[in-house]
């Protein structure tokens, strides 16, 4: 005959047996303690039910049963709305204006750096006016004034070139007239 085995007994079983009894106590306040803040529109997170329940959170993650019934609870609406009457406000609607607030609060902070900027550079410009270092604001005035000396100058050297010729051109028929009346006087 074979002998089968017999649980153990003494200290040890009787240390599993408390720890399991433990156990099973702490899961139905885990349970109870979700119940209540379900009916009751409590805090339904890890902290607030361990919390409540008078565990610790490592308790709820050592129990997935237990942490995937209270996510399912965090997430899903309350089962009837606000006293009021109001829209149900979940944690997924808070997380989503959360979202827009950050991203709104993102495009302002652009936004803002912009506007800073070309005040910075208005303010920049004004200073460098004032401070006679900067250009006129008639600056097209004197653009088209240095045009129109530009051509004077050239239309005076042309005409400078001009009379220069006329001047060599007489130089030159006085010169040759001279030679003739010279040449006319030496021959006689």
């Amino acid at each position: 005959m074979t002998a089968q085995p017999t649980a153990p007994s003494g200290p040890s079983a009787a240390m599993r047996h408390g720890r399991h009894a433990d156990s099973t106590r702490r899961r139905h306040r885990v349970t109870a303690a979700l119940d209540h803040a379900l009916a009751h529109g409590g805090e339904i997170s890890v902290s607030g039910i361990a919390r409540a329940a008078g565990v610790d959170r490592s308790f709820l993650y050592r129990h997935r049963d237990l942490l995937e019934r209270l996510h399912t609870l965090a997430s899903a609406p309350p089962a009837t709305g606000p006293a009021g009457g109001g829209p149900v406000v979940t944690r997924a609607s808070l997380q989503a204006d959360l979202l827009a607030a950050h991203e709104r609060a993102a495009r302002l902070h652009t936004r803002v750096q912009h506007l800073e900027k070309r005040l910075s550079e208005t303010l920049g410009e004004q200073a460098w006016r004032e401070s006679g270092l900067g250009t006129p604001t008639d600056i097209d005035t004197l653009h088209q004034q240095i045009t129109h000396l530009e051509q004077q100058a050239i239309d005076l050297r042309l005409q400078l070139e001009e009379r220069h010729d006329d001047l060599a051109a007489a130089r030159a028929t006085n010169r040759e007239l001279m030679a003739r009346i010279n040449l006319s006087h030496h021959n006689r």
